[in-house]
């Protein structure tokens, strides 16, 4: 693997960063999908060995579906189903969901939003394993309403294996979800997931033992789950409630009120205009929980 030199001892570093541009969570699909060709354009000329891969992912394409199809191809195909063939999939899925669009641009705008790390949208359709495996997993989702359970059970075998990032095809997630790192990330076959929710790495959505039916948790809007939560078995986590770092939750959480702990128990209330999943504060606050 090729390292940067480090520069002298004493030398400044001086690091260029665009500006961040705060983009709105009703920015239109047509402004995304030119703001990213004008981000390709540029990167064409900062990185030419990366050149044919930016060419080939963003500017060869006529859409912002068609971009997605050809990058998760590229990264999700494998011996058991080549890459044209997965690529016909995800363009099957996203052109037969109308709202795939809108879907595909809140998530990107929720990445622009909440991760100081993202400052062009570029960034995350190339590399950022969280928006890869939640757009494949719309992929999946859509093969499992359509009755092809084997391959959408591939897809999210695949998911899992390059992503690290394991999410059932029968989970039901709306848009402007931000799954931060995606590394450990589980999420069980009857979960549900609003929209605006902000998932880290190493949570887990799981069932609570062995029984059937309605088994995993339900995840109201604009909740923040912090790193390594588990949120176990068939119960919600109201609007607008953040669960702390490493929280095990196994019963009802409040609306806007911050859970921590083994077992979770409240330890604050949150104001009801605050949102933490879009704010991403994991502090636990104070209140009348401490």
């Amino acid at each position: 693997m090729h390292h940067a030199a480090l520069p002298p001892a004493g030398a400044t570093l001086a690091v260029v960063q665009p500006p961040l541009r705060v983009t709105s969570r009703g920015t239109a699909e047509a402004e995304v999908w030119a703001d990213l060709r004008a981000e390709a354009e540029a990167a064409l000329i900062e990185e030419p060995l990366y050149a044919g891969i930016i060419q080939a992912t963003i500017l060869d394409q006529r859409s912002l579906a068609q971009a997605f199809a050809y990058r998760l191809a590229h990264r999700l195909g494998d011996g058991d189903l080549a890459r044209l063939s997965m690529r016909d999939l995800c363009l099957s899925a996203f052109e037969a969901d109308p709202q795939a669009g809108a879907h595909a641009v809140r998530d990107l705008v929720a990445i622009r939003e909440r991760d100081p790390t993202c400052r062009r949208f570029l960034d995350p359709v190339l590399f950022y394993k969280g928006l890869a495996a939640l757009e494949a997993y719309r992929v999946g989702h859509w093969l499992w309403h359509q009755g092809r359970a084997t391959l959408a059970l591939h897809v999210q075998s695949r998911i899992s294996e390059v992503f690290g990032c394991d999410i059932h095809p029968a989970a039901r997630i709306g848009s402007g979800v931000f799954i931060d790192h995606a590394t450990g990330v589980v999420i069980g076959e009857t979960a549900v997931i609003a929209d605006d929710v902000s998932i880290l790495q190493s949570v887990t959505l799981g069932g609570n033992g062995k029984e059937s039916g309605d088994r995993h948790p339900k995840i109201e809007r604009g909740v923040l789950l912090s790193v390594g939560a588990k949120v176990l078995g068939n119960i919600r986590v109201g609007a607008g409630a953040k669960v702390a770092a490493a929280a095990v939750v196994l019963q009802d959480v409040p609306p806007h009120t911050t859970v921590a702990g083994v077992p979770a128990r409240v330890v604050s209330r949150l104001p009801v205009g605050e949102e933490p999943a879009l704010s991403m504060d994991q502090s636990f606050g104070y209140g009348d929980g401490i």
